[in-house]
């Protein structure tokens, strides 16, 4: 019997072929009692052969509430690769490796939330990504991530999962 595309992405102790690359970027002290830093998603886009070489293309970069209300989830990913909370400070300089399904399932929150102002919509809708089986994770955000779309694509994912 084969291991669920969760349990194989999360089994591992470190990511052997990283998917995508969080990045952590330093920002000015604001007025919120929030980080001091926003998270920038990256993923390797695979040319055919070699995918050591692959391209990096930004799919999204998050900030303020929205950042906190994912922070759980972030943190959760980074314990599945093998990676201490600590990572994430602003002076780090170093992007940090993710697994596919890891990098797929905050993409996805990440986008979904990023324009939001509610923090009640944003919890929901992450509470939802994180219960979501790993094949729809991958469906959304084949639909999310693409520039063709994105936007009536993440408004129907919104709906689905908040249901306002």
């Amino acid at each position: 019997m084969t291991a669920t595309l969760r349990e194989r992405a999360y089994s591992v102790s470190t990511v052997a072929s990283p998917s995508f690359e969080l990045r952590v970027l330093p920002r000015a002290a604001a007025s919120d009692s929030g980080p001091r830093y926003c998270l920038a998603l990256y993923q390797h886009m695979p040319r055919t052969g070699d995918s050591a070489d692959a391209p990096l293309r930004h799919v999204v970069t998050l900030s303020g509430a929205a950042l906190q209300v994912a922070l759980d989830q972030v943190l959760e990913a980074l314990r599945r690769t093998g990676q201490r909370a600590t990572v994430l400070s602003p002076e780090r300089r170093d992007p940090i490796a993710l697994g596919e399904e890891a990098g797929v399932r905050l993409g996805l929150l990440f986008l979904a939330i990023k324009p939001l102002s509610k923090v009640a919509r944003m919890e929901a809708i992450a509470a939802s990504i994180r219960s979501m089986p790993g094949e729809e994770a991958y469906y959304w955000f084949s639909k999310c991530a693409r520039q063709k779309g994105r936007g009536s694509a993440l408004r129907a994912l919104r709906v689905l999962l908040a249901d306002e």
